[in-house]
């Protein structure tokens, strides 16, 4: 059965309760949006698809090569806008700071590593960013969506470690997806890691 995948980095449980407090300030503007849910909250660095399952041991091996020779370090969350742009808001972000290079680099690697086993190449150019919300209607609400916004351009998340990446499962349901961990890929070395310790986690 194919599974939903991608490959993410967790943030730290601050930067989440941080963006959390972000999305309650931008829910007074009672837009029509989907957000995302505080645990849920991610930086993407290749979303793959449907996935056969017996191919999942050779993407979180892919992984594992890809950022084995790449050394942790700290990504900043700060800045707040909106894709297009937040006169237009369709996807709701917060950006990033200092680290937003390197976080860009492991994104390289690993699609680098991935079109090796036939995954297509990203369209757009990879850009540093955790997705806090999704616009599913129009109005003028998005009006002052987009105000709210650009009153929070500068707003500042704080800073984590990025010291492994994430292949995960997207299971979706009525109440919107869950992420299951498939693999961990340390960053400098190591295994592939599964949360059971063998190999990736059957759906």
């Amino acid at each position: 059965m194919p599974i939903r995948t991608f490959i993410a980095v967790e943030t730290s449980q601050a930067v989440r309760d941080r963006a959390a407090e972000l999305m309650d300030s931008l829910r007074v503007a009672q837009a029509d949006v989907k957000w995302v849910q505080r645990q849920n909250l991610h930086l993407t660095l290749k979303f793959l698809g449907d996935v056969a399952e017996p191919d999942l041991p050779g993407v979180c091996e892919a992984v594992r090569q890809a950022v084995a020779g790449l050394s942790p370090f700290e990504l900043e969350i700060r800045s707040a806008g909106a894709f297009p742009h937040p006169g237009r808001p369709r996807t709701l972000w917060l950006g990033a700071g200092a680290g937003a290079e390197a976080a860009a680099g492991l994104a390289a690697a690993i699609e680098k590593a991935l079109r090796k086993l036939g995954f297509p190449k990203e369209p757009r150019r990879f850009e540093t960013h955790l997705t806090i919300g999704r616009v599913r209607g129009g109005g003028p609400a998005l009006g002052e969506l987009g105000r709210l916004l650009r009153e929070q351009a500068a707003f500042d998340a704080g800073r984590f470690r990025v010291a492994e990446v994430v292949v995960f499962a997207s299971h979706l349901g009525p109440k919107g997806p869950t992420y299951e961990p498939l693999g961990r890929a340390p960053l400098g070395g190591g295994g592939a890691v599964s949360p059971d310790g063998g190999g990736p986690a059957r759906s």
